[in-house]
């Protein structure tokens, strides 16, 4: 429990506050309207129904305004900049943000289901009360109206077309039924094109899908408008309902029971959604500076297991170690963003990133880039690069720690290549600021040609930390996870060598997946006081297995091991 509460104590504690909001606001709404006077007329049509449409409205509100912060990457990054001087468990959380992006959607989700069933009960029981189906003081109630028809209790006010066809009619001719119907039909196809396997598989759709966000708080705004869910306003004299409900025939007829006034409540989502939306439309300003920005092309090189390295150059760009910026290239399409981590140094005059096939983009980007050169009139003429960022991740915490543990699988040694690099850079200058005392490295390929493009750098590390007499300082430890008989062979007959077959290096490829149990309990036995930062950048199986080996070798004594982990998101 003591290590859980270590690496999950804050996390829980904000995810507590954001529930306990949820159902203060849930169970404050209902009661306000389950229970108080002004609504009793209303209830009485309506029954419980108006409870459970008002109370999953009022979270959809909190809801609303949360869901845009998360993905404010700029805004992310200025307050984890802000954080600096604070500890590192709440910089941990900034690294969430996509994981609470989700999960508040799911809220909107489920509150959005709730809302619209109650309110789909309350039209067809406003529609009975029209066709006078229920009791006398109902109809009677729905019948109310005035000169101006501004004061009336039942919205619905045509009568005059088939009594089956009015519930479909109010929907789709009033403000609320019609923008209800939009918001929610882009609510279903945000929600489903973000399945792990249509994000995975059909990323645009994903992408263009999401963009009708913009139709969702439009129509969420205007919603309320209609005023549909009305209240008794206050009259002089008063109309009380506790001697008059029995009396609706003599309503205006004697002055203990004037008619009753109803007036629609003013409508409230725009004063919780506004500040975000304003934040919001500052960080896509942001972000179109940024892209009318020029990058220019410095070098292309085209890497085994068809990885394309750009390296570009943009004027006041200034990054950190395991950042990420978003690429858009318009000629391939004018709308689609993609995130990678840059594989470059800070101390470094230019940007790089490791593209790897993975879709139809990608595919594009590569095919546009299969010719590696540095002639610059080639390059000049390759089609325009926007780049927005760079933005903050978990990797920037990597020299905070006096011992590091890198996990990358795959392509996911990108953010590991640049703090790899920039170790590198420090040695060689003798930064006297560099904390990080030991680093271990592990990589993870499924195929012996991956390695090649990173197993140069490691060879000028390695090189480097025997010059110096730091051959301690890094351990790296390289998994092939598939292989077939002629490597097996080669390996065999070549095992005797001082270097490595694969990459060449003097460390050996291990086959198979490291056993973390025995990797852990190494780190911790060769550094018995130290705080451990773990640091992943690759699938998400891998990432829980990982977080729940840093509970379980972490001591809750402060002054023995500890482990933190740290994922990277995009």
């Amino acid at each position: 429990m003591g290590n859980w509460i270590v690496n999950h104590g804050l996390t829980a504690f904000i995810l507590a506050v954001w529930m306990g909001i949820n159902i203060f606001l849930f169970v404050w709404f209902f009661f306000v309207y389950e229970l108080q006077d002004r609504f009793y007329y209303t209830r009485h049509l309506l029954g419980s129904a108006l409870a459970w449409a008002r109370a999953p409205a009022a979270v959809l509100n909190f809801n609303c305004l949360l869901i845009l912060l998360p993905v404010c990457r700029n805004l992310l990054s200025l307050i984890r900049g802000s954080f600096m001087c604070c500890g590192r468990t709440m910089r941990k959380q900034l690294d969430k943000n996509l994981s609470f992006h989700k999960l508040v959607a799911y809220m909107i989700g489920l509150m959005t289901a709730v809302h619209m069933i109650a309110h789909l009960l309350n039209v067809e029981w406003y529609n009975n009360s029209r066709q006078g189906v229920y009791d006398k003081l109902s109809t009677a109630l729905s019948a109310l109206e005035d000169e101006g028809n501004t004061t009336y209790l039942n919205p619905i006010r045509k009568t005059d077309i088939d009594p089956q066809q009015i519930p479909t009619y109010f929907v789709f001719t009033t403000i609320a039924g019609l923008t209800g119907v939009i918001i929610t039909l882009a609510l279903i196809l945000i929600i489903t094109s973000s399945m792990e396997v249509i994000r995975r598989s059909y990323f645009e759709v994903f992408w263009y899908t999401h963009h009708l966000f913009v139709i969702f708080f439009i129509g969420l705004v205007i919603h309320g408008a209609g005023r549909i869910v009305r209240s008794q306003s206050v009259t002089d004299p008063p109309h009380n309902y506790t001697l008059c409900k029995d009396r609706s025939d003599e309503w205006g007829r004697i002055p203990e029971c004037p008619v009753p006034q109803f007036a629609g409540g003013f409508p409230q989502t725009w004063m919780w959604v506004i500040g975000p939306m304003f934040l919001y439309l500052c960080e896509r300003l942001v972000r179109f500076i940024r892209y009318m920005q020029r990058v220019t092309y410095r070098k292309i090189v085209m890497r085994p297991s068809k990885v394309l390295e750009l390296q570009l150059v943009k004027n006041g760009f200034k990054m950190e170690v395991g950042q990420y910026v978003f690429l858009n290239c318009p000629a391939i399409s004018q709308l689609e963003w993609h995130p990678f981590t840059m594989t470059s140094a800070p101390e470094e005059d230019f940007f790089s990133v490791h593209i790897r096939s993975a879709g139809d983009w990608t595919d594009k980007l590569i095919s546009i880039g299969k010719y590696p050169t540095d002639d610059t009139v080639y390059l000049w003429s390759l089609p325009r690069m926007g780049v927005d960022g760079p933005f903050g991740t978990a990797s920037e915490d990597v020299f905070d720690y006096e011992v590091s543990m890198l996990v990358g699988a795959g392509i996911g040694v990108t953010p590991f290549a640049s703090i790899l690099k920039s170790i590198w850079y420090k040695f060689k200058a003798s930064n006297p600021k560099l904390r990080t005392r030991k680093i271990y490295f592990y990589w993870l390929c499924r195929e012996t040609h991956a390695f090649e493009w990173f197993a140069d750098l490691l060879q000028v590390l390695e090189k480097e930390m025997e010059e110096r007499g730091m051959g301690d300082f890094l351990t790296y430890k390289l998994y092939l996870t598939g292989w077939d008989q002629s490597t097996a062979q080669h390996v065999t007959v070549h095992f005797d060598q001082d270097t490595d077959v694969v990459t060449g290096l003097k460390q050996k490829t291990h086959y198979g997946r490291p056993i973390w149990d025995k990797e852990f309990e190494q780190v911790r036995k060769e550094n018995p006081t130290s705080v451990v930062g773990t640091f992943l950048c690759g699938p998400e199986a891998l990432g829980k297995v990982l977080e729940k080996k840093c509970v379980k070798y972490s001591d809750v004594d402060p002054r023995k091991t500890r482990f933190y982990f740290n994922k990277e998101n995009f």
